[in-house]
């Protein structure tokens, strides 16, 4: 079912894989952190059956547009970094059987010329998820120090040229502000190289798009959240986009901490709230990479609360 849902949103990535990890009870209580277009909500809600019920959790507007009208479902319009204030609200805090968090952005965002995601469309350098709050992509190029911007982009978008990149757009902002996709592109120019166009151009949007919406600390958020969320023996699945998000992840369920130091006991043996269900992560195949390229840099991994 979830196959055929081609919207102007995301096209559900790893979908078969991520269900199958959630490994799901029809009478379960579970939540998808990334409600987007409802693509993996969906799929979840048609295995759901009597008591059992889904809790959907996005910060956009536009994502209401894709709320199904069942009484399963209940949507929450927060960041995910609430997580546990709204299932403790909803009285199924530690109550959870599986939680799926797919962190990438949805394509709709991409899209969406007015929402200054992309570097396909001229538009406002804004890229806030939610569009009601903070600070935009502008407010951070044309603010921030050139340390800050050279760490950001090296952290977040994995660019070597950072430092070079931070001191060429501090240059061209004392000359005039960076307000538009078009003015950004500009500036950064030099740097693209033809054969590797696309790839550093979504590398220096990734970059912004993370800070500009605090990415980073709300995924610690909830996944430290997941600890008195799920109960035990529940599920955490989690698709990420690039390796700082995959490290987190990959660390969170090894160690329960972020720098992926385990403790151990008397014995030696390491002491993690988790077991790992995959001790591989799960990459999509060729053939859907073929349907939908976005999903090329797609990592899954599975954890169960113990």
């Amino acid at each position: 079912m979830g196959e055929e849902i081609e919207s102007s949103y995301h096209v559900p990535v790893l979908l078969g894989e991520s269900l199958e990890g959630l490994a799901i009870q029809p009478e379960g209580v579970y939540v998808d952190v990334t409600f987007g277009g409802g693509g993996h909500s969906r799929e979840i809600l048609s295995r759901l059956q009597g008591e059992g019920h889904l809790y959907g959790f996005d910060q956009d507007a536009d994502a209401e547009h894709n709320i199904p009208s069942d009484p399963r479902f209940t949507f929450v319009r927060s960041n995910f970094r609430y997580l546990y204030n709204f299932m403790r609200y909803h009285g199924v805090q530690g109550q959870v059987d599986g939680l799926l968090a797919d962190l990438g952005v949805s394509s709709h965002h991409f899209d969406d010329q007015a929402r200054g995601f992309s570097f396909r469309f001229e538009g406002a350098l804004d890229m806030r998820m939610n569009t009601r709050a903070g600070k935009t992509a502008a407010d951070v190029v044309n603010q921030y120090s050139e340390e800050a911007l050279a760490d950001l982009f090296y952290l977040y978008g994995e660019l070597k040229v950072a430092r070079k990149l931070a001191a060429t757009l501090v240059k061209a902002r004392a000359e005039r502000p960076i307000a538009t996709i078009g003015d950004f592109l500009e500036v950064i120019k030099p740097f693209v190289g033809k054969d590797k166009e696309k790839k550093f151009l979504a590398q220096a949007f990734q970059a912004l798009r993370i800070e500009v919406n605090d990415e980073m600390s709300a995924l610690k958020a909830m996944l430290k959240a997941t600890l008195r969320v799920l109960k035990p023996g529940g599920r955490l699945v989690v698709i990420t986009y690039h390796s700082l998000e995959d490290r987190l992840v990959k660390n969170f369920m090894k160690a329960g901490n972020f720098e992926g130091k385990s403790e151990q006991d008397f014995f030696g043996n390491q002491q993690s709230p988790f077991r790992l269900v995959n001790n591989k992560v799960i990459v999509p195949s060729v053939e859907e990479i073929e349907r939908n390229p976005r999903a090329r840099s797609a990592k899954l991994r599975i954890a169960e609360l113990k």
